[in-house]
């Protein structure tokens, strides 16, 4: 190109219909027909006459070769009017064939069209709308992707953004946070997701060494790595992940964390590098690249976590098909919109299960996932232990234990129940047996459905009726936290505790469970670093001696000292004008009036407690003050007199407090005195 056609372009070559300024089209005019078709190569009959010149962006048989004025009205209304504009460049509309189009046949002969599109400045594509490619320039801008690279490679390893995650590195592209744009979809948001599941993996690992485990779906596989380079060569890693993008950038990210990869069983020759001293722990990941029911089928593993996009109940079946004697399933659901009752359509589908959206909605919805998972180890001879469930704003997290044989699978089919839940009250109860009565109603404490026209209650479920929490499991996950130092999920973890127990008292002990000589779960013996003798491990099959059996059956009959189901929201049954107590306060209140009582995780303003709706409700009259102050605000100082006037009333009215009623009297003593008091003193004329 001469020196007179130069123009500033980026450092990657652009395509011609890119150009700052219309007079730099004009130029494109003025090359010689060799250099002319280099550049536009099916621009082959270029008759350039005295003073005509062609149109640089169309085809010959488009647009003829015409004089200078002429091709400037051309270029100025065709062309540079209708461009896109972005960063002081113009992606002007092009005609030429660079863009493929199918053939159009009529009859015996077929006549290609050539459509107008428009070249995007930022990377290869081709687009034919101009709202299109407004919108195609957008989502470069939200990604990050400003700068031009027209010629079409791959990307370099350095546009790749290194996050950083409990010591633990991962590469994820500009659009890691979208779904459905990146193959790789890496959450934030879901730390506290995977420190939990870290956690409980960390207590099953003191328990079997070497510990299997399984990340069915890897993306960055920023999970897997985490459990391999902190827990060592107590687990063998296998992450999995259907998608070859996804399973090339963990390979990525295994060698940033300086991790061995296996493929296909053989390691990788590139990784063949020797550890140093200080990395003597680090295992080997096994890298897979299946379909994650393919790959459970296939092998047996201790520990499997699903995290799917959306809802996990494709899956259960194959996890627990081939999954260990006493390993733990942990399942993410992340369909909260059919959990959480705002799509009931979708949770009758995928769950099989009727849903409302109540005060304890959150509850609900993972009592709705621990029963989807107890039916599906059922069906394959199963029973489940629920270590833990958790509810909050992104997610639902169920841990459970698996427990090979009919029986423990019996006993965990005939917890899933139904829910009889009112509508007015929002009292709730699960059905009793399985003989359909003629009025369900009246397994309900309250007497709404006497005293309401037409139905009052709606069935709900079925649902998990038993405990969603393991106490002891909770507290090794406590004693794991601590040592790791994961401190953002210690709170959390007390507060299940607290939960579990259904007790405000927050005494915990960090000092790890060797204090205990044994600890008992599911109806077995857990092997602590002081317990090897109790319980141990041949060939992958726990054996345990005649008195863990024994234990195990007096382990159901004292087990009945569960936390009670669902919590109340405080909020929702407050009362119109009144204000209520602090919630701490509340809850010194309902324990002592001997009801167990303690705040829940799935409800900042929820509490848990066996007391029923009607004595909750009483306990929160009963404290609650009335919200008038008009005569204490502002004015006069109260007079001698008429303190001593209210002294009296409080007085006369105190020996009866220990009532509800009485208390009710006093509020409205103590509301007509001060009414009487604000006549006096501003009378009206």
């Amino acid at each position: 190109m001469d020196a007179q056609c130069r123009i500033t372009v980026p450092s990657v070559a652009k395509h011609i219909s890119i150009q700052r300024q219309l007079a730099d089209l004009e130029k494109l005019a003025d090359l010689s027909e060799g250099e002319f078709t280099s550049a536009v190569s099916q621009n082959t009959d270029q008759h350039v006459a005295a003073g005509r010149k062609p149109c640089p962006l169309c085809p010959e048989e488009k647009f003829k070769a015409c004089y200078s004025h002429k091709l400037h009205r051309h270029l100025q209304n065709l062309h540079w009017k209708v461009s896109v504009e972005f960063e002081g460049y113009r992606m002007c509309i092009c005609h030429l064939p660079c863009r493929p189009v199918k053939p159009n046949l009529i009859g015996d002969q077929s006549s290609t069209k050539l459509g107008a599109h428009y070249h995007c400045i930022i990377c290869s594509a081709t687009i034919t709308r101009r709202t299109d490619m407004i919108g195609h320039i957008k989502r470069h801008v939200n990604k990050g992707e400003t700068e031009s690279r027209y010629i079409a490679a791959p990307a370099p390893k350095s546009s790749h953004e290194v996050l950083k995650e409990a010591d633990t590195d991962v590469q994820v592209l500009p659009n890691y946070s979208t779904p459905q744009k990146s193959d790789s979809y890496f959450n934030p948001k879901m730390k506290l997701n995977r420190q939990l599941i870290f956690c409980a993996l960390a207590v099953l690992a003191e328990e079997r060494n070497p510990l299997e485990c399984l990340d069915a779906f890897g993306a960055t596989g920023i999970m897997g790595l985490q459990w391999a380079k902190h827990l060592g060569n107590s687990v063998k890693v296998t992450i999995n992940d259907f998608n070859e993008n996804s399973v090339t950038m963990i390979q990525e990210n295994c060698h940033l964390n300086k991790m061995k990869v296996m493929m296909n069983t053989k390691e990788e020759d590139d990784c063949d590098e020797t550890t140093e001293e200080g990395e003597e722990n680090v295992g080997i990941i096994d890298v897979t690249k299946m379909d994650a029911n393919i790959i459970m089928h296939l092998r047996s593993f201790d520990f499997i976590h699903l995290d799917p996009f959306g809802t996990a109940v494709n899956y259960l079946d194959s996890a627990f098909r081939n999954v260990r004697n006493l390993g733990i399933v942990s399942v993410t659901s992340t369909d909260i919109s059919s959990l959480y009752a705002k799509a009931q359509h979708v949770a009758q589908r995928h769950y099989g299960c009727n849903v409302v959206r109540t005060e304890y909605y959150k509850e609900l919805a993972a009592r709705i996932v621990v029963a989807a998972v107890a039916r599906a180890a059922a069906r394959c001879n199963k029973g489940i232990e629920v270590l833990l469930a958790v509810a909050l704003e992104h997610f639902v997290l169920v841990v459970v234990r698996v427990l090979r044989g009919p029986s423990p699978a019996d006993d965990s089919v005939k917890k899933i129940r139904y829910l009889i839940h009112c509508q007015w009250c929002e009292e709730r109860i699960f059905q009793e047996g399985n003989m359909v009565e003629e009025n369900p109603y009246r397994q309900l404490l309250c007497d709404c459905h006497g005293s309401m026209p037409g139905k009052t209650a709606v069935e709900l479920g079925p649902l998990w009726s038993g405990s969603l929490f393991n106490t002891g499991f909770l507290r090794r996950m406590l004693f794991e936290a601590v040592q790791h130092g994961l401190d953002e999920i210690q709170p959390l973890v007390k507060t299940l505790i607290c939960e579990a127990e259904c007790t405000t008292l927050k005494q915990f002990s960090i000092h790890g469970p060797a204090s205990q000589n044994k600890q008992e779960e599911c109806g077995v013996f857990i092997k602590t670093p002081d317990t090897a003798a109790d319980y141990y491990v041949v060939q992958g099959k726990r054996k345990s001696n005649e008195m863990s059996r024994n234990t195990g059956k007096r382990q159901k009959s004292e087990n009945n000292a569960e936390h009670p189901a669902f919590y109340y929201n405080i909020h929702r049954h407050s009362i119109k004008g009144m204000n209520m107590p602090k919630l701490n306060k509340f809850l010194q209140y309902l324990s002592q009036a001997g009801y167990r009582v303690s705040r829940t995780h799935f409800d900042p303003m929820g509490v848990r407690t066996n007391a029923p709706l009607a004595q909750f409700k009483s306990i929160l009259v009963k404290y609650s003050t009335p919200t008038y102050t008009g005569g204490q605000a502002e004015g006069p100082l109260q007079s001698t007199e008429d303190a001593q006037a209210e002294d009296n009333v409080q007085a006369a009215v105190a020996d009866k407090s220990g009532d509800m009623e009485c208390r009710t009297w006093n509020y409205l003593a103590q509301f007509f005195l001060k009414l009487t008091k604000f006549q006096i003193e501003c009378p009206f004329n």
